[in-house]
C-alpha cells in the first residue's frame, strides 16, 4: 500500500484521539500521571493512552526532548539503537527505532515514518511503520507495527505543560497477560516519569551539547538524506512473521518489579 504523509486531518485526529476518554478505561492513576487502555483491543493489538501533568517544564522543552535523538539515551533505559534513516520533507523523517522486552521475550524494533507539527499551542508528533528496502527484519528482533503512536504537548501557560501518549502497536506475537498488564501497571507510568524527569535536566545538558542545533524547528539544518516517498511501502502486519510468546513466564519477576516501580 502506497504511504500517505500525515496532514492536517490527521494531526487533528490524533489530538481528539488523545483527548477524548470515551471508549477508554483508567489502568492507572496515581499523582500526576494517568493510563488508559482501549476496551476492546485491551486483549489483542495493544492500545495505549498515558497522560502526565508537568508543572515546571514548558510545552517548548518537552518538544525538543521527545525530537532530540542525541538526548534519548539518557533517558530511554529500554532503548537498544534509534536512529534516523532519510528525510521525506521539512517535518517528516524516517527513522529506525529497537527496544529492550522483558526477558524471556524477545526483542522488538520498528521502521517508521514520522511528522510533526506546531498547531497554535500545542505541539504533535505522530509516527506509523512503512516498510524501507534497505532496512528488512532483523534476526535479533522481532519487526513490530506501529499502527499509530504519537505525542500530544499542550501549553499550560508560561512553565506548565501537559504531555499526552497515545500507542496503538501490533507486537507482532501473542503476548502473556502478565505482560499486557505490566505495560499498563507499570511500564507506561515510569516511561512518562522518566520524559518528565528528563525535561527536568535537558536545558542545561543542551547548553552543553550543541545549544543552537534544533532540525526539528530549523529545517535548514537539517542534513538527512532525502527519501523518496515512492521508496516506502505501508508496513502491514499481516506480512510479518507472527510468533506466540503467550506461554512465557517472567523472569527475575522481583527484579523487574523492583525496577518499574522507581520512580
Amino acid at each position: 500500500m502506497p504511504v500517505q504523509i500525515p496532514d492536517d486531518t490527521d494531526f487533528t485526529s490524533f489530538k481528539e484521539q488523545c483527548e477524548n476518554q470515551e471508549g477508554w478505561t483508567a489502568r492507572y492513576n496515581k499523582g500526576n500521571v494517568t493510563v488508559w487502555c482501549r476496551d476492546e483491543e485491551c486483549k489483542t493489538i495493544q492500545k495505549l493512552k498515558m497522560r502526565i501533568a508537568c508543572k515546571d517544564v514548558t510545552a517548548e522543552t518537552l518538544y525538543d526532548v521527545l525530537h532530540d535523538t542525541s538526548y534519548r539515551k539518557n533517558w530511554d533505559s529500554n532503548m537498544i539503537d534509534t536512529h534516523d534513516i532519510g528525510r521525506l520533507t521539512v517535518n517528516t523523517d524516517v527513522g529506525y527505532y529497537s527496544w529492550k522486552c522483558p526477558s524471556p521475550l524477545k526483542n522488538r524494533d520498528f521502521i517508521t515514518m514520522r511528522s510533526w507539527l506546531p498547531l497554535g499551542n500545542d505541539y504533535l508528533i505522530i509516527n506509523y511503520s512503512v516498510k524501507h528496502p534497505q532496512y528488512p527484519p532483523r534476526k535479533d528482533c522481532v519487526r513490530a507495527v506501529s499502527l499509530l503512536t504519537g505525542y500530544l504537548i499542550q501549553s499550560n501557560g508560561a512553565n506548565s505543560s501537559t504531555l499526552y501518549y497515545l500507542t496503538q502497536v501490533d507486537p507482532k506475537g501473542s503476548l502473556p497477560k502478565w505482560v499486557v498488564n505490566r505495560a499498563s501497571q507499570f511500564v507506561a507510568p515510569k516511561a512518562m516519569k522518566k520524559i518528565y524527569k528528563a525535561c527536568q535536566k535537558y536545558p542545561e545538558w543542551k547548553r552543553k551539547h550543541n545549544p543552537n542545533l534544533k532540525p526539528w524547528i530549523y529545517p535548514e539544518q537539517n542534513t538527512l538524506a532525502c527519501i523518496n516517498v515512492s521508496d516506502l511501502v505501508l508496513q502491514r502486519a499481516d506480512s510479518l512473521e507472527n510468533i506466540d510468546e503467550s506461554r512465557l513466564t517472567e523472569e527475575k519477576q522481583a527484579q523487574h518489579h523492583s525496577d518499574d516501580e522507581e520512580t
